[in-house]
């Protein structure tokens, strides 16, 4: 098999990324926009020692879970994989993607509970970054690229943040303002980068610009404030000046309203700032935090929540919990968290700004001793020195994992098993429907402790 060749390929598994996945001459072939039961002809596009990524350029035979896409840019644009396949098979790849990854890497047979779907597939994210092309229109990066492919109303947005880049690009271009451009670094407005209280309704709009201002912004501020009414809550500028793929900037500068959005979730209210991080489908993430608790059992415990953002997590158990500590290394996140604290009336919740390993070692030196540590790491998990401070300085009766990355879930788990705890169970939650990701909650028991 070379570059160029055509084959016919049946499709007969998914990987990760959610290409469907064939064999042919023993050889692993991956190809984007196809689904298992396919029979495609294939044009391969590169061939490497063990495998090869090819295009389907004729659909033979279309599988049972094929449906037609709802988006016009769905093949180009890098953001959903599975517009192409109804929403139970979907749920099924992830629900097989998860266990899969706990057996092969974290060597445990043993099947998670069944996977809780998104109870909407459709505008389901209250943040969205949008970078702008050429043309001055909004759009998403290609796969594998830094190309914009237009596309101003995304299906997995609300439809108002459609109408406010609507408002925005035309402000851009009535102002000729020039749009940043990555190869020669040169132009001002870089993304246009939205955030939506989904339950309050208020609206957060940040322009992140390759400067210190923007020409006229008191017109920008007048015209969302014309559409949007009393949720407009602040309008805010990103500096980035730096030559990175990196979004935002440290430094946000305001124009109008408050520092913040506010949102309420798990009975919690919660202060949103431009580099705080929150979950970007509230309703699925209050079920995910709930099957975080029942794993937890945080009643009348110290409960150590690290990795802990704005405190969500964390403070959704406060009321049950004898204590909360949270740790985060993003110093306005930690600011947030102290914040929803108090404007919550919670007063069992202490927060840390540290790297959740030096924030570990630093309770373990003052002999902190929490019941339940929770820990819900970026992609990449959890360092092996955290991990052996949680079981060996703390030893916890409980340690609930919440990951947005099965395959380092898995590797954790695997190291928390020699280090004397053992996977009880595990749930997959679907946060992100119709793209690859799907988050997971996993409680691990220490193994001298009765179930």
């Amino acid at each position: 098999m070379k570059k160029n060749d055509e084959i016919i390929l049946e499709i007969d598994g998914y990987a990760s990324t959610g290409s469907g996945v064939g064999r042919f001459d023993g050889m692993a072939v991956f190809v984007p926009l196809t689904a298992k039961g396919d029979t495609v002809r294939v044009k391969i596009l590169k061939v490497k020692k063990a495998y090869a990524y090819g295009k389907a350029v004729e659909i033979i035979n279309a599988a049972i879970a094929r449906a037609n896409p709802d988006c016009e840019v769905f093949s180009r644009c890098g953001g959903c994989v599975y517009r192409h396949i109804s929403y139970a098979a979907e749920c099924e790849i992830k629900q097989d993607k998860v266990y899969n990854s706990i057996k092969r890497i974290g060597g445990i047979d043993m099947k998670p509970r069944e996977i809780i779907g998104a109870k909407n597939v459709y505008g389901y994210r209250n943040k969205a970054q949008y970078p702008i092309s050429e043309n001055g229109n909004v759009g998403f990066f290609g796969t594998h690229s830094h190309r914009v492919i237009e596309n101003e109303n995304c299906l997995l947005q609300p439809e108002i943040f459609a109408n406010i880049c609507a408002v925005i690009t035309k402000w851009i271009k009535e102002n000729n303002i020039s749009i940043y451009n990555e190869e020669t670094h040169t132009g001002l407005v870089r993304h246009i980068y939205l955030r939506q209280a989904a339950k309050t309704s208020e609206l957060m709009t940040v322009l992140v610009i390759n400067g210190d201002t923007v020409p006229n912004p008191d017109v920008l501020v007048n015209h969302l404030k014309d559409l949007l009414g009393e949720n407009l809550k602040s309008v805010q500028l990103n500096i980035n000046k730096k030559d990175t793929n990196v979004i935002l900037g440290d430094k946000c500068v305001l124009l109008f309203g408050d520092t913040y959005i506010t949102d309420i979730l798990c009975g919690v209210k919660v202060r949103i700032s431009p580099l705080s991080f929150y979950q970007v489908n509230r309703d699925m993430a209050e079920v995910l935090y709930e099957k975080a608790a029942e794993y937890a059992e945080p009643k009348g415990k110290t409960v150590l929540d690290l990795y802990c953002g704005a405190g969500t997590i964390g403070l959704s158990m406060a009321k049950k919990a004898k204590k909360i500590i949270g740790a985060e290394i993003v110093p306005d996140a930690v600011r947030d968290a102290k914040i929803n604290a108090e404007i919550n009336g919670i007063n069992n919740a202490e927060f840390i700004c540290a790297d959740a390993a030096a924030a570990a070692k630093q309770l373990a030196e003052r002999g902190e001793k929490p019941d339940v540590v929770i820990v819900d790491p970026p992609r990449k998990g959890c360092d092996e020195e955290l991990l052996n401070t949680i079981a060996n300085d703390f030893s916890p009766e409980r340690i609930v994992y919440v990951s947005c990355d099965s395959s380092t879930l898995a590797r954790d788990i695997a190291v928390l098993s020699k280090l004397g705890y053992k996977l009880a169970e595990y749930t997959p939650v679907d946060l992100f429907p119709r793209t690859a990701h799907v988050e997971c909650a996993a409680l691990l028991r220490r193994i001298d402790i009765n179930p």
